[in-house]
């Protein structure tokens, strides 16, 4: 068997009029899974958003375009957070990673219930003085359904998001992935009831990749009849760039007088990245440098 890799799929059919994307994930979620130790509904929760993440990053332009997707509900999960780029890295992490609950009515990871009533909010960070900020309520908490809908009111794009994260026996992820779709604006009737109609028939993303289909075969089956042709793939990875230098950055934006709190307190302090749970250390001289104005 090849080796496993986690990739995205570019492609176009009937003749320009849908664009596609098509990801496989398992690498991204089974990492932030190991990183944040997620029970199985967090780690298909922020799978998910993960995948989607990944997905919306592929199609940003611009080489330092950054997106972050945050979803807020009243759900025991208090939120999620995930950041990409447009170059395939993308990292993200859960408020309450250990959330534990029953099997929803089908008998699945409750997603849904995790998450519960909120807002999506999708920010692109383009290199402009303000970034776009998109909200858009949640519909479900299952997360592709909400990606759908925010696709079609806030970029008034109709689309067709399709996310999974199937877990193993040992709760480690054993298929992870999704897809987007989306009509142009000058998309014919024709075209429309036919990607209807294969979406109808359309199983689930985990159970196409579980059965071995590839991101490509995924589009195929989901763009059949419709002339689909492959525009690109790019490798997709969980990725944090944090440094000390960022994070000591992080904690000069918070004001002098806070630093000069923590050295009178005369302890150092352990900073964690949220994304990676990687522990950067200031010891008091480190803060009295930070607490210096710069000239």
């Amino acid at each position: 068997m090849a080796e496993e890799r986690d990739y995205i799929v570019r492609a176009t059919a009937a003749g320009a009029q849908i664009r596609a994307f098509a990801a496989t994930t398992r690498g991204v979620a089974e990492r932030a899974r190991q990183i944040h130790g997620t029970s199985p509904v967090i780690t298909a929760a922020l799978g998910r958003l993960l995948t989607g993440g990944a997905m919306m990053g592929a199609m940003l332009k611009g080489e330092q375009d950054l997106l972050t997707l945050q979803v807020k509900g009243d759900g025991p999960v208090g939120g999620l957070t995930v950041t990409a780029d447009s170059r395939g890295n993308v990292k993200g992490y859960a408020k309450e990673p250990q959330v534990i609950l029953p099997a929803n009515a089908k008998g699945k990871l409750d997603v849904g219930g995790a998450v519960g009533r909120g807002i999506l909010s999708v920010v692109k960070d383009m290199g402009l003085k303000e970034p776009y900020i998109g909200q858009t309520v949640l519909q479900t908490g299952e997360i592709a359904e909400d990606l759908t809908y925010y696709f079609a009111v806030s970029e008034q794009v109709p689309s067709s998001v399709g996310l999974g994260v199937l877990m193993a026996g040992d709760n480690t992820v054993r298929q992870a992935g999704g897809f987007i779709l989306q009509l142009m604006p000058f998309a014919e009737e024709n075209v429309i009831s036919a990607l209807e109609r294969n979406l109808a028939g359309f199983s689930s993303v985990t159970e196409v990749l579980d059965a071995g289909d590839t991101p490509e075969q995924m589009l195929e089956r989901l763009l059949s009849g419709l002339g689909m042709e492959i525009v690109d793939t790019m490798e997709t990875r969980y990725y944090c760039g944090c440094s000390k230098e960022r994070v000591e950055r992080a904690i000069i934006s918070i004001g002098r007088e806070e630093i000069e709190e923590m050295i009178a307190e005369g302890k150092e302090i352990e900073v964690g990245c949220q994304f990676c749970d990687r522990k950067y250390v200031f010891s008091v001289e480190d803060l009295k440098k930070m607490a210096v104005p710069v000239q």
